[in-house]
């Protein structure tokens, strides 16, 4: 029987210089060292450990409950996002490019085929999964129905190529949740969670990326209102969840308005749990436990009222492409200083200004290229944000310039262009605003 291991920990002031903190190790034999024994809690944890009642809420999901193995859990089923091993193929803002791609890639992964050449060749991007189905002479087919729109980052679509085996992680698990051709609009709620980056959740209805809301971190997943089993559409709210609602607050609901049903329903606890992942005090007293676990959900007094504030920001978060756009000004460098105009000027190919894609939060600025500036961002835009960065700087960060990692891409399809794309990220920067000032108004209000 293996024995838990025992802890003891010491730590010197922050005030103490880094010499200083050396001399005293280098005089202090370690009998003399007044360790702290410290106790990990059940899982094993003794950094930042939590003294509050997480382990009392509600999961919201489960391995166990996922995989049939018992448990009770909000959702019954939940997936990670997409893991491409070659994001830079896959995905493309222009369908025609992205196109081009992949029929190159599938025609060079062909000729080597019919070779056996395993020598690996550059010109494409290779990963275990794609040598395990090349040495076990799987062909691949280009169809151009598998070019569908995924989210790529928040508020960010790009065109994305779902043929799974071009994907190392286009699993079942996402034919369960968006159909059997992936271009079913689930609406779902991506979480980020870890200690690499704070919490994040951003609900959307579209295929996304491993990365969605953790570039580099690899930890976004989806919690899906609804998903399939052979062309079926299955509630993912459990039927545990639903009662467990109803039975709590049966003796507690209030007068309902109008838009409110007799009876909770599992759409109205779907409602209730994007607004609780959004509440600050939430996020603040659980901080700890979020980087290291699934949420869990506290049972707030007022259910309507929480449920309201999740339709709320499910409307603004799924509709922000319609949402009307936020009346920042555009502001124009011309030869005789600024000009403000309603429309952009048209601008040779010649003479394309240098994108800039920065923002000035202090002054409310936005810095489209060399000539295009908009402004009169509010303050309160910035504070609505998805990790380490605000809804606004994820879209300027998406559509900047830059040179492509891969030489064959390099060489043979670098051809974006932000000028291309100009008076529809100037569009997309103004409905986000909106976006973000009117959540934080929701968040403000909890």
């Amino acid at each position: 029987m293996s024995k838990k291991a025992k802890i003891y920990y010491f730590s010197l002031t922050d005030q103490m210089k880094k010499q200083e903190k050396l001399d005293w190790f280098s005089h202090t034999s370690f009998s003399k060292i007044p360790f702290e024994k410290i106790e990990p809690d059940k899982n094993g944890n003794w950094i930042n450990l939590t003294d509050n009642d997480f382990e009392t809420l509600m999961p919201v999901c489960s391995k166990d409950v996922k995989n049939g193995k018992g448990g009770e859990a909000i959702f019954e089923f939940y997936s990670f996002g997409i893991n491409t091993s070659r994001d830079e193929w896959v995905y493309d803002f222009s369908k025609e490019n992205l196109a081009n791609k992949m029929q190159f890639f599938i025609q060079k992964y062909h000729e080597l085929l019919e070779k056996n050449d395993t020598s690996w060749d550059i010109s494409i991007k290779w990963s275990e999964y794609l040598k395990n189905l090349f040495n076990r002479k799987q062909k691949i087919t280009f169809d151009k129905k598998l070019l569908i729109e995924a989210n790529y980052r928040p508020f960010t679509k790009q065109f994305f190529y779902a043929e799974k085996l071009l994907n190392d992680r286009l699993t079942q698990n996402h034919y369960d949740i968006f159909g059997e051709k992936l271009d079913r609009n689930t609406p779902f709620i991506a979480l980020m969670t870890g200690a690499a980056k704070p919490f994040s959740v951003l609900l959307n209805q579209n295929i996304s990326d491993l990365n969605y809301l953790s570039p580099a971190a690899g930890g976004t997943f989806c919690l899906p209102l609804y998903r399939y089993e052979k062309g079926e559409k299955k509630e993912n709210i459990t039927d545990w969840a639903l009662e467990e609602f109803t039975n709590y607050y049966d003796l507690r609901l209030t007068e309902k308005t109008e838009n409110q049903q007799a009876k909770i329903q599992k759409i109205d606890i779907f409602h209730y749990v994007y607004a609780v992942l959004h509440c600050p005090k939430y996020r603040q007293k659980y901080e700890q436990n979020l980087k290291r676990d699934f949420p869990r959900i506290p049972l707030y007094e007022d259910f309507w009222k929480w449920a309201n504030f999740g339709k709320n920001l499910m409307d603004l978060h799924l509709n922000y492409e319609n949402i009307e756009k936020y009346p920042l000004v555009v502001c124009e460098d011309t030869n005789n200083g600024k000009r403000t105009n309603s429309s952009l000027r048209t601008v040779s190919s010649e003479t394309l200004p240098k994108p800039k894609l920065k923002a000035n939060k202090e002054l409310g600025e936005i810095f489209i290229d060399e000539v295009t500036t908009l402004t009169g961002v509010p303050a309160v835009a910035w504070d609505y944000k998805l990790g380490n960065r605000s809804a606004l700087e994820w879209i300027l960060d998406q559509y900047k310039e830059s040179k492509p990692s891969d030489a064959t891409i390099l060489e043979k399809f670098n051809n974006y262009k932000f000028a291309d794309y100009k008076e529809e990220v100037i569009e997309l920067l103004q409905k986000v605003c909106t976006v973000s000032v009117r959540t934080m108004e929701i968040i403000g209000e909890m």
